[in-house]
């Protein structure tokens, strides 16, 4: 990141999301749940350092917690207020630019999801349960923070529910206790993660150990019991899209992979970082979606290891998922991604030709021709690289931005070290055009 107290930009697609003034590396969060009554409670301990000077600090939580108390840097805050999802934290003395900016907030309410363009994402209540689905905007519906794409943190939470149910949350579980009726469960994600990103969910779930064949990630599935035997078919071949999807697109970026499925039906599948969130319509016995399986799983690498960072470029997290799809099914012996390639294209010219794939605008940034044309994006630069320069480029994408924030640029010139051509009219009409460009034709490879 260039400078040392650099700042990500508002960005322009969720101005009212996001903060100026300090860069967050860690929060803590305690959080204590009602599942009967939808009551939570939390004390968030978040640190961050000082971009600027500034005589307040603004972070992002849901008007629908309350809350009780705010100390900064040990302290307490000289003045808070909580008005249109905007905690504003006065300390009690100025810190300096590259100062330490400790807080601890305690809070609680009756979590309810953020209503927005996209519908409600954040904190929501199952039928018996809770699922927390934060894009793009949803954090701030269960805990403060910085809710920008571009604001990376390690995170520590612990979670007290009642006994008879799981508790998932990012990370790996460094301890469960139980006492009397409520049982806490503690993760770390040390690896830096969005805000977005993070998440709870919490049902009448068992947890069940995935053996990988030939790879040491650990893989693990937390499930209703009735579920069992059509998880264990539907998502069986998970393991070996690990192996293609390691061996296309580099290692596999976190510490392990955990597959949730919901009691409830959901309308799609929910990607976190280290976890994937189906519903129990996706687990239908019959492999009906494994095309969704392949996507929530390449999502670790795009979108979890390198996320975007503005809300712009969003076609790197779905075009590249979107296109993993491709891959797996060209892997299983299905159709070659350049037979879906071509289907896509079909398909995609009889829709309205009205989008700017690398910039949709914040109505359409989830629309599926995003999705679609994102994936044929790929597969033309395929097509332009051949697979041994577009494989190696994509290797080369992952290590070097691991972990990391990545923007269409930084892409576009990677990509260029890859070609003995000019590949500025590819991104033109692929993504700067509304104009459905032509595929090249296939030469076999």
């Amino acid at each position: 990141m260039p400078g040392k107290f650099y700042e990500a930009p508002i960005d322009e697609y969720l101005p009212q999301n996001g903060n100026r003034g300090y860069r967050v590396s860690r929060y803590e969060l305690e959080l204590s749940y009602k599942v009967t009554s939808n009551r939570l409670t939390g004390r968030a301990t978040i640190t961050a350092v000082t971009t600027a000077g500034r005589p307040r600090f603004a972070f992002d939580l849901s008007q629908s917690l309350v809350v009780s108390k705010v100390l900064v840097n040990g302290a307490k805050a000289a003045k808070y207020t909580h008005q249109h999802s905007k905690l504003v934290i006065t300390p009690q003395q100025r810190i300096p630019a590259g100062g330490v900016l400790s807080l601890v907030v305690q809070y609680g309410g009756i979590p309810r999801p953020v209503r927005g363009p996209w519908g409600e994402v954040g904190w929501e209540e199952l039928t018996e349960g809770v699922l927390v689905a934060n894009q793009p905007n949803g954090a701030a519906s269960w805990f403060p923070c910085d809710d920008h794409p571009s604001s990376k943190a390690s995170y520590r939470i612990s979670i007290t529910t009642d006994s008879p149910y799981y508790a998932l949350a990012n990370g790996i579980l460094l301890r469960k206790q139980t006492k009397a009726s409520q049982t806490t469960w503690v993760y770390e994600q040390s690896e830096p993660m969005s805000s977005y990103l993070a998440t709870i969910q919490i049902g009448p779930y068992r947890k069940h150990r995935i053996d990988p064949p030939h790879n040491s990630v650990p893989m693990q599935a937390v499930i209703p019991p009735r579920l069992r035997a059509n998880f264990d078919h539907d998502f069986a071949r998970q393991p070996q899209m690990l192996e293609v999807f390691t061996d296309k697109f580099g290692p596999y970026p976190f510490e392990g992979y955990t597959v949730v499925v919901t009691d409830d039906e959901l309308e799609i599948p929910i990607e976190a970082q280290g976890i994937s969130v189906f519903g129990a319509n996706h687990c239908d016995g019959r492999r009906g979606a494994e095309r969704l399986v392949a996507h929530e799983l390449a999502h670790q690498w795009f979108g979890n290891s390198l996320t975007i960072r503005q809300w712009r470029d969003i076609w790197l997290h779905e075009g590249f998922a979107c296109y993993a799809e491709w891959i797996w099914s060209e892997a299983a012996g299905g159709p070659s991604a350049d037979q879906l390639a071509r289907a896509a294209r079909h398909n995609l010219a009889r829709e309205p030709q009205d989008i700017v794939v690398g910039d949709p605008g914040p109505l359409r940034m989830f629309d599926d021709r995003v999705y679609k044309r994102g994936a044929l994006t790929l597969h033309a630069l395929r097509l332009e690289l051949g697979d041994t320069g577009f494989f190696e480029l994509l290797r080369e994408w992952t290590v070097r931005f691991r972990h990391a924030l990545v923007t269409t640029e930084e892409f576009t010139d990677l990509a260029g070290h890859y070609s003995l051509m000019p590949l500025r009219p590819l991104w033109d009409s692929w993504l700067l055009a509304e104009p459905l460009p032509q595929l090249p034709p296939y030469g076999g490879r």
